[in-house]
């Protein structure tokens, strides 16, 4: 039987390596449409000796099914979309799993997250529920305990305010937006910021034109006045996040790791620096899916950092009749 232990005491590359294949016989065995999938490809554990055999499920299942390895469910998380469209669902059977996760995850990448204010700038997701970055920066805000600490939706000025309050402290602060929100912040306000880190997740929400991340890193950059622009990758479907500290080059914690799939061939793993679609091994996913291929497109360096490229359309996952099902 897995527990959090095993996962979050990962140190060595055996240590994953094992820790790994150890979840995926236990999802084999207790996931119905991850063993299905497997099935449909006729692979088996017995079959299973290096993580490079495991199979991913494509990340569209968690649209079209219920992806558990566990019978119980204590909260569900949701991905935002479109109106009329079909979001993704996370069932999670055990929240503090998510927790150890995202907090053990930080730690490892910015020191203890008591020591920080967190200021989150994230009116997309503050304006739906069922958004599992708002209750991990939730979390972050309550153990920050820092009375400038909180979420802002529209109120720039009381950002602003703030930032420079803070910033006249000296004290170490964590502004997390969504990229939309930020563009709108510098917009109207220009900051210089010594002791702060500004850190973006992603996605313009139908809200702005999507642009490349160098020119949107290089528009806050000059707005905030930092020399770097962060970058946190999560999706709904994951516990756990990789960071970026400035070059759009991701790195993951001891239980998350990257492989790239062939574009044509969504069965053949890629070596080397290679564009492919991303695989993600979850380790914390123990409970749904810890083997998913995403939607991303991207590439993996030597040292096991990974950077985004882009997104593939939806004919993606090619010869996969289960998703009929």
């Amino acid at each position: 039987m897995i527990s959090p232990k095993d996962i979050f005491n990962i140190k060595t590359e055996d240590d994953f390596q094992q820790t790994a294949l150890k979840v995926f016989k236990f999802q084999f065995e207790n996931n119905t449409i991850y063993r299905s999938y497997c099935d449909l490809l006729y692979i088996h554990p017995s079959d299973v000796k290096h993580i490079e055999d495991i199979p991913f499920l494509p990340i569209q299942f968690f649209k079209s099914h219920q992806v558990i390895s566990s019978p119980s469910i204590e909260t569900t998380f949701t991905s935002s979309g479109t109106t009329g469209s079909i979001t993704s669902k996370h069932h999670v059977s055990d929240i503090s799993i998510y927790e150890t996760s995202f907090r053990r995850g930080f730690e490892h990448f910015y020191g203890a997250v008591e020591d920080y204010a967190i200021l989150a700038l994230l009116p997309s997701y503050l304006e739906r529920t069922g958004s599992s970055l708002v209750y991990m920066v939730n979390d972050m805000i309550e153990l920050s305990n820092h009375e400038k600490s909180g979420f802002y939706l529209n109120n720039f000025e009381d950002l602003k305010q703030n930032l420079e309050h803070l910033e006249s402290q000296n004290q170490k602060t964590l502004l997390i937006g969504v990229s939309f929100a930020l563009l709108d912040f510098v917009e109207s306000y220009h900051l210089d910021l010594n002791h702060t880190t500004v850190m973006e997740t992603g996605g313009m929400k139908g809200r702005r034109k999507e642009i490349v991340r160098e020119e949107l890193h290089n528009i806050l950059k000059k707005g905030f006045g930092v020399s770097t622009i962060h970058s946190e990758y999560g999706m709904t479907e994951l516990l756990s996040q990789a960071y970026s500290y400035d070059d759009g080059i991701f790195r993951t914690p001891p239980w998350m790791k990257i492989l790239t799939r062939d574009t044509e061939d969504p069965l053949t793993l890629l070596s080397g620096n290679k564009t492919g679609g991303i695989n993600v091994i979850d380790l914390a996913n123990y409970n749904s899916c810890s083997f998913i291929a995403t939607q991303d497109l991207g590439k993996i360096h030597r040292d096991g950092s990974f950077e985004i490229i882009g997104r593939f359309d939806h004919s993606d996952i090619r010869g996969c009749n289960l998703m009929a099902l």
